[in-house]
């Protein structure tokens, strides 16, 4: 009988006092900081990619995944007297290959800041959605070890995950050609997945700031320290940087503060276009306005900021207004980007902050010969999307409690 942990809407997973030390096999490689490749799941690399897909399909799907993703933000609690993460299969755009156990088992995760653990499906498995790639099986690995923890189910609107909290060594293939063990690492092992998930993910690589996140159990070999490169192009590669090689410095670059010790959210004072300044307003508890996501496509803003900000950038753009082919975006036009004039939009975070960011952050190819403006007016939560994070190196300091931006070749980084 295996521990029951049980997971709401998307997958909770619950667990008490059962984290333990995770640290670095190797610990020059982990004190001098490490790198490793992450794709996007449109790339042919990934195991999500459909070389029949459009990229009217494909600009659709993201605008679902994004409108998913806020939903999934706002129906997320956390308990005072539990460690939670949240389970969110086949929602997010960018996918890590790593390896688990002994010997090792190549595995295939959605990198995800939203997320607080490390999960996967495992073997034996009682009711699994569909993925690409074989499913881990524990009794092949030696190093394998179930938690035994006291357990508890939450209540469940009826989809959940059920399975082990594990023990197990997580292998990351560094940029450089070595790799990096790191003993002892807790994952979570699905073997009931009520969840349906049309994507074809192994599971999940999570960064949030949870304690069973991997940047947490990580904590103690890389300071807590985290970035991203996301290059504009889907089928080159991305980097994520872990300790030292994370650090974001040098001319251009600017932090601001992480305000909540949870999603992290950040504080959005207004945007420009152009002359016109649009201010947003501050959050309701004062724990800034708006969440940086790696696993959200676009950008979604209120109603209110978002209409004012779509007809300042609309009063810049002299190409013919066209509907969205997909029926889902509000501000397109008929022509090729060589052709898209569009203004610069700079985000202006707290600390003196601002973010400048170019046609290729703020417009997505919607196919058919249209472009379209990559923001959407939200009625939950405003979330910084990672097409805007393009060509930015992205920095996370979660002993400093902040994140810095550096505009970057994202692919020669």
């Amino acid at each position: 009988m295996y521990n029951m942990i049980k997971t709401s809407l998307y997958g909770k997973f619950v667990m008490y006092n059962c984290v333990e030390a995770m640290y670095c096999w190797d610990d020059t490689t982990c004190n001098g900081g490490f790198t490793v490749e992450i794709i996007h799941r449109d790339s042919p690399k990934s195991p999500f990619y459909r070389p029949t897909e459009t990229q009217l399909r494909r600009v659709a799907k993201a605008v679902h995944r994004s409108l998913r993703r806020a939903n999934h933000f706002n129906q997320t609690f956390v308990s005072k007297n539990t460690a939670e993460s949240t389970v969110t299969p086949g929602i997010g755009d960018y996918v890590m290959s790593y390896s688990v156990g002994t010997p090792e088992f190549k595995v295939f995760g959605i990198v995800d800041t939203g997320s607080d653990i490390v999960w996967m499906q495992c073997q034996p498995c009682k009711t699994c959605f569909d993925q690409t790639t074989p499913i881990f099986n524990p009794s092949n690995s030696t190093t394998y070890e179930t938690l035994p923890c006291s357990s508890t189910s939450c209540k469940s609107d009826g989809r959940y995950s059920q399975g082990d909290l594990s023990l197990e060594t997580l292998t990351l293939g560094s940029t450089i050609g070595s790799s990096v063990k790191f003993p002892r690492t807790v994952i979570g092992c699905g073997r009931n997945n009520s969840f349906f998930s049309e994507e074809k993910s192994s599971g999940i690589v999570g960064l949030g700031q949870g304690s069973l996140s991997l940047i947490s159990q990580l904590s103690s070999s890389v300071g807590g320290k985290f970035s991203y490169c996301l290059a504009p192009i889907d089928n080159i590669a991305s980097k994520l940087s872990f300790g030292d090689a994370a650090v974001v410095s040098g001319n251009g670059t600017v932090s601001t503060p992480i305000t909540y010790h949870g999603h992290y959210y950040l504080t959005l004072e207004a945007l420009s276009v152009a002359k016109n300044r649009i201010r947003l307003g501050k959050s309701n508890n004062g724990e800034g306005n708006i969440i940086i996501d790696s696993g959200t496509t676009l950008t979604l803003l209120p109603d209110d900021v978002y209409s004012k900000l779509e007809s300042a950038v609309a009063r810049e753009v002299k190409l013919k207004r066209v509907k969205d082919p997909s029926n889902q975006l509000s501000l397109c036009y008929k022509g090729a980007f060589h052709e898209l004039h569009a203004p610069v939009i700079t985000l202006h975070f707290s600390g003196d902050a601002d973010v400048k960011l170019a046609v290729d952050n703020s417009f997505i190819d919607g196919g058919d010969g249209v472009v379209c403006f990559a923001f959407m007016a939200s009625k939950t939560f405003s979330i910084f999307g990672n097409f805007a994070q393009k060509n930015i190196l992205v920095g996370y300091d979660l002993q400093k409690k902040t994140v810095s931006f550096k505009p970057t070749d994202c692919v020669q980084q």
